[in-house]
């Protein structure tokens, strides 16, 4: 055997020895935890159910930010720094438009620059959807200027529609009663015609005319119900602020991301570029709100529930459903759907996907839209259960990304696996310690898991 041989024979048994060793020790730690964890629950069961329960309120909002961070993770490959931005957009927007139910509107603040930047963005990423849907499918049909113009107008209008929202935030059920009425009857049609035709071979102009009626009456009936429910304002507001978070993200990938992409083409420059973003976000928002924290409204189930002797709140029941929630509509969209296939063909390989005939812009422009939406709800969901402060996204995105080095990532199910865990963790791990060494614990999971376990608990296959 060759000198050469043997130098790389040695190496692979070297190898094989630190694997072991470090499985040995990986499962030491495991069964260390396991024991920890144990002999507090026969300690005080009570507290440990506190505990538990805690960890599974934290959790959520962990695995809501994780699964929308391995859902664009998974599909460009490069870590958008935005997303924290994201989530503290969700939770500002909420306080913007509910500052006057706050103390008595000790901190209520409506800015005229601020609404007519959205209103600008919203506008923006309007005119380029409806380019996208309407002008390149019938530029042959109708005439270009023609379509032009009448998605100018239509953008500009959504513009100031968005702009007059934000600045009336009192009669956001009014406001938004309308476009209540224009989804929930678009949903209706849709429905309504995909069940016609499983059980037709065809459609033809009655069935379809008495849909569009039933829809249009259901729409009517829902905006009627929202106008005359002012009680439903703050539950509007978390709508408004996750639309301006998700426009803000599309606006930002097609206004900046696709030419960085195809002139640089660099995780990098991708990475550096999207770190600027959000420190301009949080410099932004300590402008407009300053950096004091700012405590969002009471929502439902803010009274806590004595179970088991564990205090719980229903509104952290329902933040729990919120994330098993998202985690069946995000797995349905990927692996039920067209969209989802094109998404996963792009994650596999972009150049194939649109060889292929996959819009490539398209899709990865949804998938930002959609990533920041469930930013955004986990930054309003947090929101609501401590005090808001403009550096809370760096923290989130932190969080977000640990809970996914935990899951795996790239790996929807451990997004969801690993959220829950981070969550129970850092729960557990300050039973004995004060609050604050929380993030200290997040950071030393995250280390040993990248040191132990760098596949992560679920790793994506």
């Amino acid at each position: 055997m060759s000198l050469a041989q043997l130098r790389d024979a040695s190496l692979v048994n070297f190898l094989k020895i630190r694997e072991q060793q470090s499985r040995l020790l990986a499962a030491v730690l495991a069964a260390a935890i396991v024991a920890y964890i144990g002999w507090k629950v026969v300690q005080s069961p009570d507290q440990a159910l506190q505990f538990a329960f805690n960890g599974l309120a934290v959790g959520a909002v962990y695995a809501l930010l994780a699964m929308g961070f391995t859902f664009v993770y998974s599909t460009v490959w490069f870590f958008d720094l935005y997303y924290g931005a994201a989530a503290a957009i969700g939770a500002y927007g909420v306080f913007y438009l509910r500052s006057h139910d706050v103390l008595g509107g000790q901190y209520a603040v409506n800015s005229g620059p601020v609404n007519v930047l959205f209103a600008a963005v919203t506008a923006g990423v309007a005119a380029w959807a409806l380019h996208v849907l309407l002008y390149r499918r019938l530029h042959t049909r109708v005439q270009p200027r023609t379509l032009l113009v009448v998605g100018g107008l239509l953008a500009t209008a959504l513009g100031i529609y968005t702009g007059l929202v934000l600045a009336n935030p009192a009669n956001l059920h009014v406001l938004l009663s309308p476009l209540i009425a224009v989804l929930v009857a678009g949903v209706a049609i849709w429905a309504l015609n995909r069940a016609y035709r499983r059980v037709a071979s065809q459609t033809n102009r009655g069935p379809f005319a008495v849909m569009v009626a039933v829809a249009i009456a259901l729409g009517v009936l829902a905006a009627v119900l929202v106008a005359s429910t002012p009680g439903l304002g703050l539950y509007l507001s978390w709508f408004v602020a996750c639309l301006l978070s998700g426009a803000v993200s599309l606006a930002l990938y097609r206004g900046l991301y696709v030419t960085m992409r195809e002139r640089a083409n660099s995780p990098l420059i991708m990475l550096v570029a999207s770190l600027g973003i959000l420190l301009a976000i949080t410099a932004f928002i300590t402008i407009v709100f300053r950096a004091a924290p700012r405590p969002l409204p009471d929502t439902f189930g803010s009274e806590p529930w004595t179970i088991g002797g564990a205090n719980i709140k229903g509104f952290n029941v329902f933040a729990i459903g919120l994330a098993l929630a998202g985690f069946a509509v995000l797995l349905f969209m990927v692996k039920k759907t067209a969209f989802g296939k094109a998404v996963r063909a792009i994650g596999d390989d972009e150049e194939v996907a649109k060889v292929v005939g996959i819009n490539t812009t398209v899709v990865i422009a949804v998938v930002f839209f959609i990533g920041a939406i469930y930013a955004a709800l986990a930054g309003l969901v947090s929101g609501h259960d401590t005090a808001i402060q403009p550096r809370m996204g760096l923290l989130l995105l932190l969080k977000g990304w640990i809970a996914s080095v935990v899951g795996g990532i790239g790996s929807l199910y451990g997004a969801i696996v690993g959220g829950f865990a981070l969550g129970m963790l850092e729960q557990f791990g300050i039973w004995d310690l004060a609050g604050e060494w929380r993030d200290v614990i997040s950071f030393i999971v995250l280390i040993v898991f990248l040191s132990f376990w760098p596949q992560g608990l679920l790793p994506r296959k």
